[in-house]
This record gives C-alpha cells, structure tokens and sequence, in this order.
C-alpha cells in the first residue's frame, strides 16, 4: 500500500477457502526476517520482476525495472558491482525509480537519494473471513481513468495509467462514482500483495478500505497464495486496519527513491 509519497530525505503457502461463519483461517506463518534467509518478501519487487511479473519487466540479469506506464519500482539482483551498475543504467533521464526491500538498500553508484522513508510488510496470519457486498464490482480497462484519478486524488502509492494491468482489482461505486477501490501488485513466488487500497474523500468512514482489503485478502489465500501488503511505519491507522483483519507486522522495509543527478 505505502500511503503517499515518503518524506523528502534529510541530510546525512495458501490455505483453504473460509466459510463465512468461520473465525478466520490460520495461514502458514512466514518466517522473522531474523530466522530466514532469503526470504521472497525480503526483496519482493526483485523476486516478482523474476518471476511472475517477468512480462512487465525492463532490465537485464542484474537489474529490472517495471513499465514505466505501469509502476517505478525497480530492483538490483544483489548488492554486486555489476548489479548496482545495472541498476543506475535503468535511471531515466526525467523521473524517478521507487525501491523496497528488508533492511538498508544500497545506493548505486551515479544515484542519488531524492527521497527515503522506513516503512512495514505485514503478512496475513489468521485472516479473518470477508463479508459479502453487492455493491462489491470487478475494475479493469474499462475503469482505468476512474481508478487513476481516484489514486492521484488518494495517493494510496504509486499509480499509473497502467497499474491496473497487476490485476485483481475490485471497487465500490456509489451514485455512479468510484467511492473506493483495491487490488494486487507485486507477486513474488508463493505470495502476493494487497495494494491500492484507496477511498475517495466523500465516502470515507463507512469501512470500505477494510471491506475491499479482506476480499482481495480472501481471493489471494483461496488461491493457495500468501496475502501481504506495505504501509509507511507512521500510518499507524492503517496498520490497526490491517491488524484488524488478520495481518501482522513480518519487518521493517526501507523506501528509496532514486533520480539522476
């Protein structure tokens, strides 16, 4: 999710569906970034960007990058010269590449830090079942202007014109209007992440952010897939929200946006 931009930097397995009436399914716990050893959430966009999501990608072994129509995240192999080097040639000229992982990120060479913030990844632990909602619609090409100007009006991370291709997408329209929304984004092996997840200003306060969240939580776990999701570390409503359906905190994540000089 990770709830709008970070602050400008300062100097220096599945499981089973889950019957309605149940009282949420226990899923199969990962690891503590302390007791692991790479763990696909640890460096999620890489492992996504090698995998699954291998046909949005732009890059070389070393390093990958997203569309630039559909996401700015970006990753390194590993911490290697040749990789780091990689990486900064993925820079683009006018713009800016979005990196995520566990613990520090290394900054390559001919980068710099335009913008960083610590953030946490919350994995689905005892995911509490999702109540139905007429209301509750597919979203997809024929929605994207909606769902972007929702996104740019919300900033629930970055969005794009294209960013509905991660898929999953669901919303709620209220007198015509998209009122809320949520969805999927990066899928390293075994797991994918809830993301998107935005209400419009004017319909906030009705509980659709936690509705849409636990049914795209739900179809994730029915998929026999790990549910998991980011927020930045000071959103702490939102990480109450998400407690609330059966996430809990797995680590801290570092937030790196990187320009040209």
């Amino acid at each position: 999710m990770l709830e709008r931009a970070p602050p400008r930097r300062p100097p220096g397995r599945g499981v089973t569906p889950q019957s309605q009436s149940s009282g949420g399914h226990r899923l199969p716990s990962s690891p503590s970034s302390a007791s692991m050893s790479a763990h696909p959430l640890d460096r999620p966009i890489w492992e996504a960007l090698a995998d699954r999501h291998a046909a949005f990608a732009l890059g070389d072994p070393g390093a990958r990058r997203y569309r630039p129509d559909i996401s700015p995240f970006a990753a390194a192999r590993d911490s290697s010269i040749e990789a780091q080097s990689a990486l900064t040639g993925l820079l683009p000229s006018d713009g800016a590449l979005v990196l995520l992982e566990a613990g520090p990120i290394a900054v390559p060479p001919g980068a710099i830090v335009d913008k960083e913030a610590v953030g946490v990844q919350m994995v689905a632990e005892t995911l509490q079942p999702a109540r139905l909602d007429g209301r509750v619609v597919p979203l997809g090409d024929a929605d994207a202007p909606e769902m972007l100007a929702l996104a740019t009006l919300t900033e629930p991370g970055p969005f794009l014109p294209n960013t509905h291709l991660f898929g999953g997408f669901i919303g709620i329209r209220i007198d015509g209007r998209l009122a809320a929304m949520a969805g999927e984004r990066l899928k390293p092996p075994g797991h994918c992440e809830v993301s998107g997840v935005c209400t419009h200003p004017d319909f906030r306060g009705q509980g659709l952010a936690g509705l849409l969240s636990a049914i795209v939580a739900n179809r994730i776990a029915v998929r026999g897939e790990v549910p998991f999701l980011h927020a930045y570390a000071s959103n702490t409503g939102a990480i109450r929200l998400y407690e609330s359906l059966g996430f809990r905190i797995r680590c801290e994540v570092s937030v790196l946006v990187l320009r040209r000089p």
